[in-house]
Formats: structure tokens, C-alpha cells, sequence
């Protein structure tokens, strides 16, 4: 089997794009020409590497292995590129999956200050569910990582720079605005206001429907925090926010915030990238970002040891 760096970052782009004339074209190659330098490939192993179609390529087993290990030897080659280049201006691409709340609420401001000063750097920042957050990072799809919870971090290293916490969004003057803090349970007996379906929170909140029978309870569905938080302004229903989006928006709408009793609410946020994995100058600047917002107190939702979200009449006149 004869390989090169050009064949493996060919073999990378028609794999994630799912598509042979695709990939080429991200590789800067005519179909044509990828396809013979894939067959290439192909010729001096035992199986094929592609299953060809009308509507694409899926990978074969042996497809999905040499792409394991073509996305570890490039981002291994980056590393030392940017080991050798020393102190010169960082430049390249990097990937990052991240859950819904990392999205919305903090990666904005993050990205901001991390590519203000790196004009040579991109970023692709997808919006992922958490275990596929976990698996991206694994496989070497992903450079870096941003999840919340207690997961398991088998072959991943990670680093905490804030907390997220959980937090009942409710129309002001609701019957469970006043309380101090309320069990996620008893939130069940109203009208829900839920994120979008592929959202990491609708997706964590419904792995608690055997206990307590979230689905049952969900009436609407939207796109966007600011979206749920009108909803419950409006009274069609009550939600479960972060804090940092709450807060936010109380701002500027007649929401009262209430402590949910769990210990679920409180989560760390980690930046995760694969164990043993040489980084990137960009990848470490990054986490770099992340770790400063939280020593300045940015990055929404409590940074370090903030206390319970207000909650009650008193809250209510505040945050409306």
C-alpha cells in the first residue's frame, strides 16, 4: 500500500462529504482524477475502501479504519508543522463540535476574541449532540470538543472553565414562580416549552422521561433560547433554560427564574480533545480563550462558585 499526505486528506474529504465529486472539489482535484488516486489506494489492499452509488459513497470497514487513522496522521502533521514554524502566525483550520447552550450563548464571544487576532485561522464550529460530541473527538473528526455533565471520558482529556446551571423559566406571576427552588418533577404538570429536535438539552432532558415523562409534558418546540423564553413570557408554558440565557433575557421580558432541586442542573462545562493527541497552536489557544473567559467571569452561567439562581417575587421585579 502506497499512501501519501495528499491521498490521505483526499481519502478525508470524499469520506465526510459522503460524495466522490464533492470531496474533489474541496481537494481541489477533478472527480476523475480523486477517483484514480483512491483506486489507487484501493489497489494494494485486500477490500475496497468506498461503496460507490447513485446517491453518494458510504465507507467500508476498512474505509472507516483508514480514516481513523488518516484524520490522527494529519492533525499529527499539523502539530508538527506548527512545532517546527516556532513563534510564526498561527494559521489552518480548526474543527469544533459543541452543544446547543455552547453555541448560542458563549462560543460567539469566545471565537470573537480567539480570531480577532488570528486573520489565518477558520473555525468550524457544528453544533453536535453530546455522544456524538464525544465520539467526533474520539475518532479524530473533531480537533476539540465542548460538552457539560458528568460523562464518560474514556480516551479524552478535558478541561473545566465553567459551570452550567439549569434554571425553571416561568411566566411571571406563575404557580411556581414564588417558590424557591421546585423538583423537576413537579415542573411536569405544566405545559413544557422545549428546544428544537438534534438540540443537546431536548436531548438530555428526555433521557429523563422513564423518571419523570418529560415528552408527555412538551406542547412546543422552537429554535432558540430567546424563542423559549417569549413562549413562557406569552404564558404558553414554562422551561427549563440556562442560567446565562435566563438571565439575559429576563432582561427584557417579564420571565421569573426558579433554582431547579437537582443535582443534574449543575453541570461543568469541558473543553474535551482525543488523550495523548499532539494539539494544534490554534487548538490550544482556543482552550487558552476558554479558560481566561472564565477567569474574567465571562462565558455565561456561573464561572467557578456562583450561588442559586434568584428566584420569586423579589427576582420577579428584578429580572422583569
Amino acid at each position: 500500500m502506497h499512501v501519501d499526505l495528499d491521498d490521505l486528506r483526499l481519502f478525508v474529504q470524499v469520506a465526510e462529504a459522503g460524495n466522490l465529486t464533492a470531496g474533489a472539489r474541496r481537494a481541489f482535484l477533478s472527480p476523475p482524477a480523486a477517483s484514480a488516486r483512491i483506486r489507487a489506494i484501493e489497489a494494494g489492499l485486500p477490500q475496497p475502501l468506498l461503496v460507490r452509488g447513485n446517491r453518494g459513497v458510504t465507507l467500508t470497514d476498512a474505509g472507516e479504519t483508514l480514516l481513523r487513522h488518516a484524520r490522527l496522521i494529519l492533525a499529527q502533521v499539523a502539530a508538527m508543522r506548527d512545532e517546527l514554524t516556532g513563534e510564526g502566525e498561527e494559521s489552518g483550520q480548526l474543527r469544533v463540535l459543541a452543544n446547543t447552550t455552547a453555541v448560542t450563548e458563549f462560543m460567539p464571544e469566545a471565537l470573537s476574541l480567539f480570531l480577532a487576532t488570528r486573520p489565518r485561522v477558520t473555525v468550524d464550529l457544528q453544533e453536535r449532540l453530546t455522544d456524538d460530541i464525544l465520539r467526533g473527538v474520539r475518532d479524530g473528526a473533531a480537533d476539540l470538543g465542548v460538552v457539560s455533565g458528568k460523562l464518560d471520558w474514556t480516551g479524552l482529556d478535558r478541561a473545566v472553565f465553567s459551570t452550567d446551571r439549569l434554571v425553571l423559566a416561568t411566566p411571571v406571576g406563575h404557580p411556581l414562580s414564588g417558590r424557591g427552588t421546585v423538583a423537576f418533577a413537579e415542573t411536569l404538570g405544566f405545559a413544557h416549552i422545549g428546544l428544537h429536535e438534534g438540540s443537546t438539552l431536548l436531548a438530555f432532558l428526555r433521557g429523563l422521561m422513564d423518571r419523570h415523562g418529560y415528552d408527555r409534558a412538551l406542547r412546543v418546540k422552537v429554535r432558540s433560547f430567546e424563542a423559549m423564553c417569549r413562549m413562557v413570557e406569552g404564558g404558553v408554558g414554562i422551561g427549563v433554560v440556562p442560567e446565562s440565557a435566563a438571565r439575559r433575557h429576563a432582561q427584557t421580558m417579564r420571565i421569573a427564574l426558579v433554582a431547579l432541586a437537582e443535582d443534574w442542573a449543575i453541570r461543568d462545562r469541558c473543553v474535551v480533545h482525543r488523550k495523548g493527541s499532539a494539539l494544534t497552536r490554534p487548538a490550544r489557544a482556543l482552550i487558552d480563550q476558554l479558560m481566561a473567559m472564565r477567569a474574567g467571569g465571562a462565558g455565561g452561567g456561573s464561572a467557578g462558585n456562583g450561588g442559586p439562581a434568584e428566584s420569586g417575587p423579589a427576582a420577579e421585579g428584578a429580572l422583569s
